[in-house]
């Protein structure tokens, strides 16, 4: 079997933009973490320090938790649309294929009729 680079760089390009997304939401993290320490003007630096890592990590934490979640059912959504898209197919394709079968009666019984 041989390597389909066309699904290598789409595998490669998600990879990275899901790299860099969770880069933005880490840093947005820290960004909340700055300004909920700056609302606390009485910390010491290492106080502040430690409020901005306990709860960036916090949010960093919930924000992991937030993905797993909308990951997962994206995946059942994912399964319950392919059902639903084969059961249509195969509605659909049983309709075209009756009309063909109901046209082709009617072409018979035309042509049965003009013959005599």
């Amino acid at each position: 079997m041989g390597i389909d680079p066309d699904k290598d760089s789409a595998r490669g390009l998600a990879q990275m933009e899901g790299y860099l997304l969770w880069n933005a939401e880490i840093e947005q993290a820290r960004r909340y973490a700055r300004r909920f320490a700056e609302e606390l003007p009485w910390l010491t630096t290492a106080q502040r320090e430690d409020v901005e890592r306990v709860y960036a990590a916090d949010r960093a934490e919930a924000s992991r938790v937030m993905l797993v979640r909308v990951s997962a059912r994206a995946t059942e959504l994912r399964g319950e649309y392919s059902r639903r898209y084969r059961t249509l197919r195969a509605r659909c394709v049983a309709a075209a294929a009756m009309v063909c079968l109901g046209m082709a009666g009617g072409a018979c019984t035309v042509v049965t009729h003009l013959v005599r």
